[in-house]
């Protein structure tokens, strides 16, 4: 390969579309990600092979494949994106600078709260620095993750082959809520399984992880099979279905945190746990995070802490007034009969 890299003929674009291609094995796919088009993706990368003399990828029916001279390409590559990235943010936090932005991948059903939290925490550090939340489903993160479109994402742990390349770091559990607007006919009392038909169900889209555990509950529940529902991740959409649709709406406890607090949802009683699904911080293996992305990871997680004590403490205040109830019985039945004794 001849030496064509001090005429200065490889630019930003080029190392940015060879990664997406790299990572998604599909131009179609990496031009999805970057918000381009296609054409100009292979264009990119056509010029970019030809600035370095060699053949990048070999083009089939199984996609685009890295050959062994993009292989060895690939981490300098990597690591150019990242040092630039890294540089541009450090900037940022001096006044009068350059600002910078962060690309960060969400689910759109991630506890408000721990994000509010965070980003007011990172804001404090970083005034010159912009977040771009990214939301999505799971396996759309992940691939923007891989990508190199999103510095990290806030997410759920997924399977072992969609995992590959990707590190976790739990944040907290979350467990599947059944939510209805307060006032609403179901919470009443128990729900038998036949009375959800009544009214409109929104479900989270199928092959999700939270499907899943929407199915499981369904199924404890003994419920008949769902002549219809509606599918979302919308949690916007959710909240207005509910409140004015009456709607049974299945939903990661974290983004209903506020209304349950507020009285506007109530929670239907479930015939079991509902079960857990884990949400964290995802990461790429193959990088590290520049100091802006690691200033953000450490605000979330320092607002998932503060999220875990307040719902302890939730927790407990039902068990303490409880044992304070029971304690100013006792006492009245103390002083009772020593009244009659009297």
């Amino acid at each position: 390969m001849q030496n064509r890299l001090a005429d200065a003929r490889v630019k930003f674009r080029h190392l940015q579309c060879f990664l997406a291609v790299a990572q998604f094995g599909s131009v179609q796919q990496a031009a999805e990600s970057l918000s381009i088009t296609q054409p100009a993706v292979s264009k990119t990368i056509a010029e970019l092979e030809s600035v370095l003399g060699v053949r990048l990828f070999e083009r089939g029916r199984h996609g685009a494949v890295p050959t062994r001279e993009g292989q060895l390409f690939m981490p300098h590559a990597s690591a150019c994106v990242s040092a630039l990235r890294h540089g541009v943010e450090l900037l940022a936090r001096d006044e009068g600078a350059m600002a910078a932005t962060l690309d960060v991948g969400v689910l759109p059903t991630v506890a408000t709260d721990v994000l509010s939290g965070a980003l007011r925490r990172f804001a404090q550090q970083w005034p010159r620095v912009s977040v771009r939340l990214m939301t999505a489903a799971n396996a759309e993160l992940l691939d923007r993750l891989k990508s190199g479109a999103i510095s990290f994402a806030i997410g759920r742990l997924a399977d072992p082959e969609r995992m590959v390349g990707l590190s976790f770091e739990l944040l907290y559990n979350e467990p599947l809520a059944v939510v209805v607007r307060a006032g609403h006919p179901l919470a009443r009392g128990a729900v038998l399984p036949a009375e959800l038909a009544r009214f409109p169900l929104v479900l989270p889209p199928f092959g999700t992880l939270i499907r899943q555990a929407a199915d499981s509950l369904l199924a404890a529940w003994g419920t008949p099979t769902l002549a219809a529902f509606v599918e979302m991740l919308s949690v916007s959409m959710g909240r207005a279905l509910a409140l004015e649709n009456d709607a049974v709406w299945f939903v990661p406890a974290g983004a209903v945190e506020y209304d349950l607090r507020q009285g506007t949802l109530v929670r239907l009683p479930l015939p079991s746990g509902g079960g857990e699904e884990p949400v964290g911080l995802v990461l790429r293996t193959d990088t590290q995070p520049s100091p802006v992305g690691r200033a953000l990871i450490d605000a979330v997680k320092g607002a998932a802490r503060e999220r875990a004590a307040r719902m302890a403490g939730e927790q407990d205040a039902p068990r303490t007034r409880r044992r304070r109830s029971a304690t100013a019985v006792a006492a009245e039945g103390q002083t009772s009969r020593r009244a009659r004794k009297r």
